[in-house]
């Protein structure tokens, strides 16, 4: 409703990368990152259906890969793209890992076409699954961008961690041109709802995660412990590995 009151235009990612300079100034970015509990990602699709928006969902492999949800979210007018992780998988091993980049793209391309990929932020891993970039293209596959290194500079908001801070996040970030983090200091969903309606000059970049959107109570406070439990892990991995 915020965004309605607001007057923005919601676009999904491979939208806004094929006419970035036609965006207007209201224009909000909107993707999901579907990790876990596929179910809730499919009331989140449905909901937005229902307003008449379309926004990116992004399904990793194998973890949430179930051609018929897939199906039904496309279905729906939504965006569908690749949540990679090889990198990670490869345990770094560039060639190892753009072989199964290119399998697990097959497999989803039967369901969907697939235009923009974002990486999987797999925070236990040393590895960041961008870095299979540095030595591969992803344009050689047909895709037309990433979901974070090819939105450099636009104001992200992310609920990981549960919170839209980034506090807790170790990867899901937006670099800006000298590789720093662009955020926009916000904490709760009130604090991002009023920055929406301050009416800010620019598009605005918003990334979730379903299952952080519990159906019931009951799971709301199972996926704060377990999150408020990933996060405590997050800081002793941050301590470590700097």
């Amino acid at each position: 409703m915020a965004l309605r009151d607001s007057g923005y235009s919601v676009l999904t990612v491979r939208h806004y990368l094929e006419c970035p300079e036609t965006a207007s100034p209201k224009t909000i970015i909107i993707r999901h990152d579907v990790d876990r509990k596929i179910r809730n990602a499919v009331h989140m699709a449905g909901l937005e259906h229902s307003l008449g928006i379309h926004t990116t969902y992004y399904f990793r492999y194998p973890s949430t890969f179930r051609p018929e949800i897939i199906a039904t979210i496309r279905d729906m007018g939504h965006e569908i793209g690749y949540h990679y992780e090889t990198f990670s998988k490869a345990r770094g091993d560039p060639e190892k890992a753009i072989s199964l980049f290119e399998s697990e793209l097959r497999s989803l391309r039967t369901i969907a076409e697939i235009h923009t990929i974002c990486m999987h932020g797999s925070p236990l891993s040393p590895y960041d699954n961008r870095d299979l970039w540095k030595t591969h293209d992803f344009k050689t596959f047909g895709i037309l961008g990433e979901a974070f290194l090819s939105m450099e500079g636009v104001p992200y908001f992310s609920d990981t961690g549960r919170n839209w801070s980034g506090k807790n996040s170790l990867r899901d970030a937006m670099p800006d041109k000298d590789g720093k983090r662009t955020m926009v200091s916000v904490e709760t969903t009130d604090d991002l709802i009023a920055y929406i309606r301050s009416g800010t000059d620019g598009p605005i970049y918003l990334t979730l995660h379903p299952e952080r959107w519990a159906l019931n109570s009951g799971e709301w406070i199972m996926g704060a412990m377990a999150d408020y439990a990933m996060n405590a892990g997050k800081k002793i991995i941050w301590l470590i590995r700097t």
